[in-house]
């Protein structure tokens, strides 16, 4: 581990990283900063949690000087949710530089963004699909841009984003240091490397283990009815501090949130469809604590970055098993364990097995808690919560009436009470999930199971010729308000970016994106 101030970076650099709290460098940080400070091109292959941006942040506010008013910096990001992190934590690290950033993201007025772009930033982090709008509206000029840095990659990538991704890239001088950030290194990512990377350095701290090892991985067979039983006395077991309850679709996560509200349960919904606003406000809730269970979709909890998850529950399997280990990575993060539990119905086992065939970790399976565990699981946090009282004293107010009650009823009988209603009683709801389909491991023209949508790839499959999605049934939430199928925004859905319609497939069967949406976010 290196120390920051052994790094050579400038004093107001090295005060706002020493105000942050920040001493030693993470084994990213630590490879990637010298490499960056050199200007040389570099590939970093990292998960989210690695304290990635601190990676190119550091460096990249080294080297920017106040006094310039042109933009010289590009971050894209795959999702809007990631910009605003990073925008967030790079204005931290700038805050005694003086340099401007500003993120810009679909679902936020762009009106507003415009005026903010006239205050002169000299750093834009943004999704492509709106980077592009401002480019075509000359509202962004790239022409002084000296760095761009891609973040999660191998995410942009598979969102659909290879075409913009290249259209921008082409836009920027070729005198330019570039840097790409990736967790894994398919073959469009190394694709993308070569046609924009000049001799490129590799930093690596990907772990041997495809899953974390500080992850309690478990699977609970159980029939889809009983599913939301299953988890309601997974939660009252567990007593997650914070959990995140994985949905298939938008219509899943809608209701099961709904459904764990009504049973008592503080819990909120992301996906898709949710306004920025909305968003926002869910996140802000979980993070503080106000809602110990957030639902997500995969894309709507692609590039949160929430510390203290400790459980992860995968309501629905996953299609594919990238997707899976993404899942639970959200826990066990910077050395804590946390506990990761996936639902699989009889007919899913062998997709199950697939899952365990490409991450190389066998699940090991676990009975569906009893009743009497979840109320065992709720009686003990009740009684922690109660001993903690104890030790903070403060109770003289309070002991008047408790001698008398002791005079007059029998002790175990009155902490007994207060147990039952400090544990609270279930409400007893009743709960009607709308029924998923099981995901089966379907099979391609070849022979070989399509792992991410049980049916033949339109050209642009991971690794194919294209190395993008441009067959449109892949763009799903695309996650920053580029519409596509999805009905985000008021509905606004194919008409919101106004310059772009809805892509076809490449082999003109004008296949449109809307095909998507009962597979994966309703």
């Amino acid at each position: 581990m290196k120390n920051f101030a052994e790094l050579g970076l400038e004093p107001k650099v090295l005060q706002a990283i020493t105000e942050l709290g920040f001493e030693e460098a993470t084994p990213i940080q630590a490879q990637s900063i010298p490499i960056a400070m050199s200007g040389r091109d570099m590939i970093g292959q990292a998960q989210t949690g690695t304290g990635k941006t601190a990676a190119f942040g550091i460096p990249l506010i080294n080297k920017i000087s106040k006094d310039t008013d042109k933009i010289v910096a590009l971050i894209m990001t795959p999702t809007r949710e990631l910009a605003i992190q990073v925008a967030e934590e790079i204005g931290k690290l700038t805050r005694f530089k003086g340099i401007g950033s500003l993120p810009i993201y679909g679902g936020q007025d762009i009106g507003r963004q415009i005026r903010a772009l006239k205050k002169k930033p000299q750093i834009i982090i943004g999704t492509p699909g709106r980077l592009l709008d401002h480019i075509n509206r000359k509202t962004i000029r790239l022409d002084d841009v000296e760095t761009v840095i891609l973040d999660e990659a191998d995410e942009m990538l598979d969102m659909g984003f290879m075409e913009d991704i290249q259209t921008i890239l082409k836009l920027v001088p070729e005198e330019r240091q570039t840097m790409l950030f990736s967790a894994t290194m398919p073959p469009n990512i190394q694709k993308l490397a070569q046609q924009f990377l000049k001799n490129p350095e590799h930093v690596s701290v990907i772990p041997k283990q495809v899953s974390a090892p500080l992850i309690d991985q478990a699977y609970i067979e159980v029939p889809e009815r009983q599913k939301f039983e299953a988890l309601s006395r997974l939660i009252d077991m567990e007593s997650p501090e914070l959990a995140i309850v994985f949905g298939r679709t938008k219509r899943r996560v809608d209701e099961l949130a709904e459904a764990l509200q009504k049973r008592g349960y503080s819990a909120d919904g992301l996906h898709g469809d949710l306004s920025q606003n909305q968003r926002d406000a869910v996140m802000r809730k979980f993070r503080d604590g106000s809602i110990d269970v957030l639902v997500a979709t995969d894309v709507a909890a692609r590039g949160l970055d929430v510390s203290g998850v400790t459980h992860v529950v995968n309501f629905d399997l996953p299609q594919d098993p990238e997707s899976y280990v993404h899942r639970i990575g959200r826990t066990g993060r910077a050395g804590k364990e946390g506990t990761a539990w996936t639902f699989v119905t009889p007919r899913e086992m062998d997709h199950l097995h697939l899952i365990e065939r490409v991450t190389r970790h066998r699940i090991p399976r676990k009975p569906l808690p009893t009743l009497a565990e979840a109320i065992e699981g709720k009686q003990r946090v009740t009684a922690e919560r109660l001993l903690e009282t104890v030790e903070k004293g403060e109770l003289n107010e309070y002991k008047g009436l408790a001698i008398q009650l002791l005079e007059q009823y029998d002790s175990v009988q009155l902490l007994s009470a207060a147990l039952k209603m400090l544990t609270g009683e279930k409400k007893d709801s009743d709960i009607q999930l709308t029924p998923e389909d099981p995901i089966r491991v379907k099979r391609r023209q070849s022979g070989k199971p399509d792992l991410r949508s049980g049916r033949k790839p339109s050209g642009g499959y991971r690794g194919g010729n294209s190395g993008s999605r441009s067959g449109g049934g892949y763009n799903r939430d695309r996650g920053d308000g580029r519409g596509g199928y999805s009905k985000s925004y008021s509905g606004r859905g194919d008409s919101y970016r106004g310059d772009r319609k809805p892509r076809t497939s490449s082999s003109g069967e004008g296949r449109r994106t809307t095909k998507r949406e009962d597979s994966y976010e309703k």
